[in-house]
């Protein structure tokens, strides 16, 4: 896997942006994977996976303050990081696992947190929406070339 996003994991990252709609964050991207060549396919990693896994903890974390919080249930933040899931990792189960996981931390750590839907709820699901604008921004502004 090259540094560069492929046309359909910018599009993606580009529509997660849409939907979370914040600003650009910066980060200085690791130069050269270190990896052996027999740890290719299972352990295969890309500059920007430190920030992926941000981004679908945070994906986990809004997809669980939304649906406390609004009267309809809304499915389209765990859509978007399935999405992402199928589009990033594809043969790779091991990064897929990894980026899994850290949507559900997201979404558990705020269900034990938060029962139901307050004001520091709403807060924080606006915080977590504006850092997951920011976080997908900046992915694609230094990856998506």
């Amino acid at each position: 896997m090259t540094s560069a996003l492929p046309p359909l994991r910018l599009a993606l990252i580009g529509a997660v942006l849409a939907f979370a709609a914040g600003a650009a964050a910066q980060e200085e991207a690791p130069s050269q994977q270190d990896k052996a060549p027999e740890a290719a396919t299972e352990e295969k990693s890309t500059p920007y996976d430190q920030r992926l896994i941000r981004l679908a903890e945070i994906l986990g974390s809004v997809h669980y303050l939304r649906n406390l919080c609004l009267k309809a249930e809304e499915d389209t933040w765990r859509r978007s990081t399935q999405e992402l899931l199928d589009k990033e990792t594809g043969d790779e189960p091991k990064r897929r696992e990894r980026l899994t996981a850290a949507f559900n931390r997201g979404y558990r750590t705020f269900a034990s947190v938060y029962t139901t839907c307050t004001e520091p709820a709403t807060l924080a699901e606006q915080r977590y929406r504006a850092e997951g604008a920011t976080l997908a921004s900046e992915i694609v502004a230094r990856f998506g070339n």
